[in-house]
């Protein structure tokens, strides 16, 4: 009932996650991300706490298969789960239980990892990755581009709901956290709710870090 990607972009060092479901709210149990560190989904029957726990794995020194291994080896009803994630030198690992539910696959590829389950083409993964890997732009245009490819290669057996972009750069918070939580074209109001949010991604920082420099809100009231 999901496909996600999890990215490195080389040139930057963000990390992102794009994530799809005919579940609501996607991205609040399967997107994580780590300023330094990685990137991780998980996904199928879905255990939220194993995102942070791999990022924990590699901020402590593990490679992303490293760490997806040690989960594998140490966690309760791993068979149910399905994993992705890249680190920070850009290795990428992908794990899928033997529960994984209907047609699933993965994909992996320098600085990106896709998986899917409940799939109507095991084509999906792959075809995500290949859109990653050939698109230009911001991470987060390629994430999309990687979204937009899973749909076009067949995407969920049934209709998606749900989609989500995280991404993280050098601060502590992640910089864009974008979600459309129920809808019937989750993938294309997120790719337009993208639009709207990178043009202003970098003012909304600097107005963390040093307000008196950040640029006006353009909002009813704000004279400056």
């Amino acid at each position: 009932m999901t496909f996600s990607i999890a990215a490195r972009c080389r040139e930057s060092g963000r990390f992102g996650l794009a994530v799809c479901s005919s579940s609501p709210a996607v991205a609040a149990r399967c997107a994580f991300a780590r300023a330094g560190v990685g990137a991780v989904a998980s996904q199928n029957i879905t255990d939220p706490s194993l995102g942070p726990q791999c990022l924990d794995l590699m901020e402590l020194g593990a490679s992303a298969a490293q760490a997806i291994a040690i989960l594998k080896a140490s966690t309760p009803h791993i068979g149910y789960r399905q994993l992705t994630a890249v680190d920070a030198d850009g290795g990428s690992a992908v794990f899928s239980g033997e529960h994984v539910l209907g047609i699933h696959a993965e994909s992996f590829i320098d600085d990106a990892a896709c998986a899917g389950n409940l799939l109507a083409s095991d084509a999906v993964p792959a075809s995500m990755t290949h859109a990653f890997g050939t698109a230009d732009g911001d991470l987060g245009d390629r994430l999309v581009a990687a979204l937009r490819a899973g749909l076009a290669a067949g995407g969920e057996a049934g209709p998606v709901h749900s989609a989500g972009l995280l991404l993280v750069d050098t601060v502590s918070w992640p910089v864009a956290d974008l979600r459309v939580d129920w809808d019937d074209d989750p993938v294309g109001r997120l790719e337009a709710l993208w639009r709207l949010y990178r043009p202003q991604l970098n003012d909304y920082v600097t107005r963390a870090l040093d307000p008196a420099s950040a640029p006006g809100y353009g909002v009813a009231g704000d004279e400056r």
